[in-house]
């Protein structure tokens, strides 16, 4: 926060943000009679104390599922059998993205599977509980088992740095810029937190940062750190009285003043990560993922790794136990039988047993750097069910 009787620049800007054209599109589902009953269970959702971002990312799921059913001329909860929804599930697994696209012909993930399927559970155990339907046609439904995958790519030190140092802080859009990028790897918030936080949520005292709207509604406080504080002195002090237009509590401003919407933020780093040269998918995850393997390699308790990411389970933060490899690889070297020598307290190698031959034998497998590059491979895989969920959203 700004110091007691420090002076900040108040100028304000003259970006004034354009009016979209407004498009009044019809529901194509508007008359299918399922569309109420999903409407109901969203406002017992709602009632019952699910969050606004669960009922937002189970209404694309519901609604796809009501759209395969339109099309087979079903409107009604009552004619739908357990058969049927196996026939969707069947529709999903063969199902392939259109074409236009980057993944055009592509299979849908396990992941995103069960993301489609998962609601469905609900939505009619909810039906048969308030005596719209008889039975529950999806009470036996088997969901797809996710594979349990290490995460697909984890940034190196270097690599974050190489982004964090790509945006310029001499400017007011850069100074908020780099500050986002600071509080997202020291703290490893999600891309739906993060607008969520306002001004009385930071404690630059304490460097610590409070979590008021996290996933599944839950509450957290995460440390900030000596470096984001700083940054995040600097941005309160000079760039956002610059951004801020109107009055809002939000804590980090778009150009025009708002708060910075989530696809806001994951367009900012990937941007960034692509004037770095980190050509790895994901954005504000791929931090995220950095924020936990980072610390684990430096000898963090995986508990605290669980309270600053939000994990609700700790099997879901226990995949990056098995993403640290280089720990491995030296305890490795040092006592497997296979090693092809051993240093002897005085410094001297003593060989071990070779085959008779004028050469040393070829040594198969992958280098180190290989056998790190496979331990690592995926780590966004991690929390492919975190990163596709939010995806929904």
């Amino acid at each position: 926060m700004p110091r007691a009787g420090q002076r900040l620049k108040t100028r304000k800007p003259t970006a004034v943000k354009p009016q979209a054209p407004v498009s009044a599109q019809a529901d194509a589902l508007a008359h299918n009679r399922l569309i109420r009953y999903m409407e109901e269970h969203f406002e017992w959702m709602l009632v019952t104390g699910y969050s606004a971002e669960t009922v937002r990312a189970r209404r694309q799921a519901i609604r796809k599922f009501i759209a395969w059913c339109d099309e087979r001329g079903l409107d009604d909860p009552r004619e739908i059998t357990r058969p049927m929804i196996e026939r969707y599930q069947r529709y999903l697994y063969y199902y392939r993205k259109p074409e236009g696209r980057r993944d055009s012909g592509a299979p849908l993930t396990i992941g995103m599977q069960y993301q489609y399927l998962a609601p469905l559970k609900t939505w009619f155990k909810w039906l048969c509980r308030e005596h719209h339907i008889l039975a529950n046609p999806a009470a036996d439904l088997d969901l797809p088992k996710q594979p349990k995958c290490l995460p697909r790519s984890v940034p190196s030190v270097q690599e974050v740095a190489a982004i964090l140092a790509e945006a310029d802080p001499s400017t007011v859009q850069g100074l908020r810029d780099r500050t986002v990028l600071e509080v997202l790897y020291a703290t490893g918030l999600r891309r739906m937190e993060l607008p969520g936080v306002a001004l009385y949520d930071v404690d630059l005292t304490r460097g610590l940062l409070w979590v008021r709207h996290g996933k599944g509604g839950r509450e957290r406080v995460v440390p900030l750190g000596a470096r984001a504080c700083a940054w995040l002195d600097k941005y309160l002090t000079e760039s956002r009285p610059q951004l801020l237009t109107g009055q809002t509590d939000a804590l980090f401003l778009s150009d025009y003043g708002e708060p910075m919407p989530p696809h806001t933020i994951a367009d900012k780093v990937k941007r960034y990560m692509r004037f770095a040269g980190v050509n790895k998918p994901g954005s504000t995850h791929l931090l995220r993922h950095a924020c936990a393997t980072h610390m684990l390699e430096g000898g963090a308790d995986i508990r605290f790794i669980q309270e600053m990411l939000g994990h609700a389970n700790l099997q879901t933060t226990e995949i990056y136990t098995h993403v640290s490899i280089d720990k491995l690889i030296a305890v490795h070297s040092a006592t497997h039988p296979s090693r092809l020598q051993r240093q002897r307290p005085n410094g001297d190698a003593q060989p071990q047993t070779q085959p008779q031959s004028h050469t040393h034998p070829r040594v198969s497998g992958p280098s180190l750097a290989e056998a790190r590059r496979s331990a690592t491979e995926a780590l966004l895989d991690a929390l492919d069910r975190e990163e596709e969920g939010d995806a929904l959203e």
